[in-house]
């Protein structure tokens, strides 16, 4: 089965704008027999009070909220007006916040009907100040806010896989995301700050607890080419090394372009394919 699981719409503000018809045209002349769209669930309104960081991170960083409607509507139309040529399926990609968690728990029990795939990714963390800060949207803020306040790379990592675990343990609901994103996100800018390119003994033993729970949980990873074209990262998230230890496991994988744009449908595809085969 040739499945796109991870990709955005013209809902997403720091996307190209491009129409999601378009980008799923394009999905069924590359072949994909399934298409998830997972467009960025919104953000609680309370969550800009312990923000830091570029402004645009966090304004610019998940579809609004007024349009929640709009999207399940076209969304819905293109799974009715494809339905003979590629199976559609509708969620979001919900952002794991540890102080809103009983936001994002309600919200998904409100939405979560209405969704039939969904991803749940760490893009935020605590850092100076003890207020959130973005992880990849830039290499600033990055500076500024996260890694400044690390002794290393490894003390970096640790954090980073501290939270994708706690998302995992978080009780978000009946409608729990059942694919954890791109969980090497941390790496993005890591030719840009020379980041240790491998992970500790201490790091690869929290990567074992995540890929263990994932498993235990029967959930899915998300096998996301997005990196690969990322000018800092030059690598697929996530690193070669976790690849084969969820081999192992025999954890499901779904492939993600993570597209943003129509000529972003499907990139990577047979090369991180290649990587679990």
């Amino acid at each position: 089965m040739k499945r796109e699981g991870h990709s955005h719409t013209e809902f997403c503000p720091h996307g190209s704008g491009d129409d999601v018809e378009l980008m799923i045209q394009k999905a069924i002349k590359l072949g994909f027999q399934e298409y998830s769209i997972t467009e960025h669930a919104p953000l609680p309104k309370q969550f800009a009070q312990l923000y830091a960081g570029q402004k645009t991170g966090l304004t610019e960083a998940a579809m609004a909220a007024g349009d929640l409607d709009a999207y399940f509507e076209k969304a819905n139309r293109m799974k009715a007006k494809y339905a003979d040529q590629i199976k559609i399926r509708i969620g979001f990609e919900v952002d794991y916040l540890p102080d809103f968690t009983d936001w994002t728990r309600e919200f998904l029990d409100q939405y979560g009907p209405q969704t039939s795939d969904s991803i749940l990714s760490v893009h935020f963390m605590k850092g100076k100040d003890g207020r959130y800060w973005c992880v990849d949207d830039t290499p600033a803020d990055f500076q500024e806010g996260l890694l400044s306040q690390a002794a290393d790379s490894q003390a970096l990592y640790h954090q980073y896989f501290q939270a994708v675990l706690d998302s995992l343990q978080a009780d978000l609901g009946d409608y729990a995301p059942n694919r954890i994103g791109h969980m090497t996100l941390i790496k993005k800018f890591q030719d840009y700050f020379q980041l240790d390119a491998n992970f500790s003994y201490e790091n690869f033993q929290l990567i074992a607890e995540i890929l263990k729970t994932v498993k235990k949980q029967q959930r899915e990873l998300d096998l996301n080419a997005a990196g690969l074209y990322k000018p800092y990262c030059n690598e697929q998230y996530p690193s070669l090394s976790i690849i084969k230890m969820a081999n192992e496991l025999k954890i499901p994988w779904v492939y993600g372009s993570d597209a943003h744009s129509i000529a972003e449908v499907g990139h990577g595809y047979h090369g991180v394919i290649s990587l679990i085969e």
